[in-house]
């Protein structure tokens, strides 16, 4: 295959993408905003979408924000926060970037892509803030806010896994409790440098079930594996 048909070939699987996102977005952005570390790294140290990343989070937040604070009035501050909170955390990013289907497109390095990497929470969970980044960039602010919307809306219109997310690990040990099981038990390992450390946590329920989870902190790892974990109790929530 030449460069040319590559190249196509490329424009064509982010067009499917893009019908995807219902939303129209500049080629060169959206495949940056699909570009992992672990793939800049194997080819000559080109940009990545960390900067999209971070971007995306802020619209992300402030989309939130707004939605919760406009449909709610009826919720406190402390409430809003909690909400606010489980609708952008790395764990519901991931269940959005998966009910989209974005792993697949994202560009892995060789080691991240053995590993599994197109469906690594984390990597999930960034390339949904990227992508909001580039709609933002491309597009305009009411085009990422749309967007954030359609994403995070099937969450906020789920009262029973809304309330996981938010607590996760309490609602874990209560369906545990129900079923007569044993209290959860977590193991985490940690790898990474002391300044970008990364956590796993496997979390076991006697029989019932174990899940993984990752994050950046030992705390976001054991609530992704907690919630991984409630998601594969509760299949028809």
């Amino acid at each position: 295959m030449t460069r040319t048909e590559r190249t196509q070939a490329e424009d064509r699987t982010l067009d499917e993408l893009q019908r995807t996102l219902q939303v129209e977005i500049d080629p060169a952005l959206l495949l940056l905003a699909l570009t992992h570390r672990s793939f800049a790294y194997e080819n000559g140290g080109i940009p990545t979408n960390e900067r999209l990343e971070f971007l995306g989070d802020s619209i992300l937040g402030q989309a939130v924000t707004v939605k919760l604070f406009r449909d709610h009035p009826e919720l406190d501050e402390g409430e809003l926060a909690k909400r606010r909170a489980s609708l952008v955390s790395s764990v519901a990013l991931a269940e959005v970037g998966r009910a989209i289907g974005v792993g697949p497109y994202v560009r892995l390095g060789r080691g991240e892509t053995m590993t599994g990497g197109a469906d690594k929470p984390s990597i999930l969970a960034d390339t949904v803030e990227a992508i909001i980044g580039a709609v933002y960039l491309d597009a305009g602010g009411d085009a990422a806010t749309e967007l954030v919307l359609r994403l995070v809306g099937p969450l906020m219109q789920d009262p029973s896994r809304f309330g996981a997310a938010m607590d996760p690990k309490t609602s874990l040990q209560e369906i545990a409790a129900r079923r007569g099981a044993p209290a959860p038990s977590y193991a985490v390992a940690e790898s990474g440098p002391d300044h970008h450390k990364h956590f796993v946590a496997t979390v076991s329920v006697g029989d019932l079930v174990e899940a993984s989870g990752e994050g950046s902190s030992k705390k976001q790892a054991e609530m992704a594996a907690a919630l991984e974990a409630w998601t594969r109790l509760n299949p028809s929530r």
